[in-house]
């Protein structure tokens, strides 16, 4: 079973079965005013996808202070979304895993649904454009991986962001995976800018950009012997971890974050990604004070046992 945070993965059947009684007579509240747009999952006490919940199930606070919702769709909303892969060296021998899990993210795209392909590691590329063609999106795929290569981690993540151009109606969302830790060797150039992982969280707040995270165990990344000094024995034994950024970056935007262990399918973790993107809650509220500042936000349901996961916090609009 996978996670996301605290989501179990969910059969495709049951997944479908559910999904498809959610979208019968979906009760839509739409307004023109400008509102706060906030996806939200949902999962039971077993961690299964709760799909059917009505807008009075829900509670939308800004700044601990409940606001009237005044946008509320439970149906599948399109999403615009580059996945992005960690093309490092310590991928090198996950390369046919990587492109056959991508595979199981691609047939699940929907009517609506675009995507793009890009990959870090000696460079940065993003395919030219987004699309629902498969076979576009598998040439878009690594054919091979260098084994030397670097993970610019934080910068992938940022330039991702801005391969969105400007704002659409559809969602924008980034799938990352990734096996290691940042470690960007890029030396700073004009135009070129080393992201943080706080630069990231902070862009995806701004532009409503929800990033999904699936890491995996570096394989080989463990050196033989403790480096010398007391953190020498805890970097060794964390050196094949992915990078504990990521799962912060998920929960902030409100995507989830799951850890695939040897042996454990990466495809049905891709495919989780997909079929819980399908099946978020859409609210909506007028934000209370318009003054260009961070609010922290907080999204809670009244079904026993529900759990919902939320982006944390918004820009305020000026």
């Amino acid at each position: 079973m996978f996670r996301f945070l605290t989501t179990t993965m969910l059969g495709r059947s049951v997944v479908a079965s559910v999904l498809a009684a959610a979208a019968v007579q979906q009760p839509v509240f739409r307004t023109s005013s400008d509102v706060v747009r906030v996806f939200a999952t949902v999962t039971d006490k077993d961690g299964r996808l709760v799909t059917t919940l009505p807008k009075d199930a829900f509670e939308v606070r800004d700044e601990g202070k409940p606001q009237p919702i005044t946008l509320f769709d439970r149906t599948p909303q399109p999403i615009r979304l580059i996945v992005m892969l960690d093309a490092s060296g310590s991928m090198a021998g996950n390369l046919p895993l990587l492109r056959a899990a991508s595979e199981e993210l691609f047939v699940r795209l929907r009517s609506g649904d675009v995507a793009r392909v890009g990959s870090f590691g000696r460079e940065i590329a993003i395919s030219p454009e987004f699309t629902r063609n498969i076979e576009e999106l598998r040439r878009a795929l690594p054919q091979t991986i260098p084994n030397d290569a670097p993970t610019p981690l934080w910068r992938a993540i940022d330039q991702a962001i801005d391969a969105f151009g400007e704002q659409q109606e559809s969602r924008p969302v980034i799938l990352v995976l990734s096996d290691g830790k940042d470690n960007d060797v890029a030396p700073a150039t004009w135009g070129h800018h080393p992201a943080s992982q706080a630069e990231v969280i902070d862009r995806a707040r701004k532009e409503d950009v929800m990033i999904y995270a699936v890491a995996m165990r570096s394989r080989g990344a463990r050196p033989a012997m403790p480096m010398p000094g007391p953190g020498g024995l805890q970097a060794m034994l964390t050196a094949d971890l992915p990078d504990p950024g990521l799962a912060r970056v998920a929960e902030e935007t409100g995507g989830g974050y799951v850890e695939i262990r040897f042996g454990e399918d990466l495809g049905e973790g891709f495919a989780g990604v997909a079929d819980e993107l399908h099946s978020q809650y859409l609210l909506g509220f007028t934000p209370p004070r318009r003054d260009g500042k961070v609010h922290a936000i907080e999204v809670k349901v009244s079904e026993r046992g529900a759990k919902p996961r939320a982006r944390k916090s918004y820009v305020a609009p000026k």
